[in-house]
């Protein structure tokens, strides 16, 4: 298999918001298996994804044994070639106001919920050897607001884990293509008010989710376009004197 949209696409988080608008987004160009706990939000996402194109799946990705059912019923419709992990919980809780348990609670979803799915989708990818896994992520770790350190750790670490799945995988498996991208702010119930419709940002999730080339593993994207990784001050040093032209960051058409 080399085209994506010849196998399907598992979307967490698709009752609402950005999960939802991704799954519609992606039911354009191939079948999609949507993730969520709400099975009333699931059917609403199915009633604007393209006909016959969604397929509502209720489950927790903070549950394991929930995320495995949850992917044997999607291998019913095909071959899994793409996954989005989206689903997150930000509860804009002040960290005197976590118990330890509420804290990790929010880390078993954010943090948890990706490696679940990252895990149950790669049995079949590792034995095709191809695939395409994008993971919605977000700065939160760098900078963190107020009464958001649960969301900000376990997105945080969610970078982390793309990376360490990247150092496992990416020399043995450049056909498993594996990123991180940042939508922006949105106006859903995790954003603000003002911020992006969720529809358009999906339009720029869907392509990257659906773009299959090795030079995007490790790469992470903001709204539409590459955030060229750090260069140190000998690097850049170096690349002047060798007259080594600067690699300009790509964007999504």
């Amino acid at each position: 298999m080399n085209d994506l949209t010849k196998g399907i696409a598992i979307v967490t988080g698709a009752g609402g918001g950005l999960g939802r608008a991704l799954a519609v987004e992606l039911s354009q160009s191939m079948t999609v298996v949507g993730l969520a706990r709400d099975r009333a939000a699931l059917d609403d996402t199915g009633k604007q994804a393209q006909s016959g194109r969604f397929h509502g799946v209720e489950a927790d990705v903070s549950d394991f044994n929930s995320v495995s059912h949850a992917f044997e019923i999607a291998k019913s419709h095909g071959t899994i070639t793409v996954l989005v992990n989206n689903a997150a919980q930000y509860p804009r809780r002040d960290f005197t106001e976590e118990t330890a348990q509420s804290f990790m609670g929010v880390v078993a979803t954010n943090l948890g919920g990706i490696v679940a799915c990252t895990r149950a989708a790669l049995d079949g990818m590792l034995d095709t050897g191809f695939g395409r896994i994008l993971n919605v992520a977000t700065f939160a770790d760098i900078a963190p607001l107020p009464a958001s350190s649960a969301y900000s750790v376990s997105k945080g670490a969610a970078r982390i884990f793309t990376r360490a799945v990247i150092a496992d995988l990416g020399d043995r498996f450049p056909g498993i293509v594996v990123n991180d991208w940042m939508p922006g702010m949105l106006a859903t119930s995790m954003g603000i008010p003002d911020g992006l419709a969720p529809q358009q940002a999906a339009k720029w999730g869907a392509q990257l989710a659906l773009w299959h080339d090795p030079s995007l593993t490790g790469t992470t994207w903001e709204m539409d376009r590459e955030i060229p990784p750090p260069r140190s001050l000998k690097r850049r040093i170096a690349d002047r004197v060798l007259m080594k032209p600067r690699m300009s960051a790509r964007r999504l058409p």
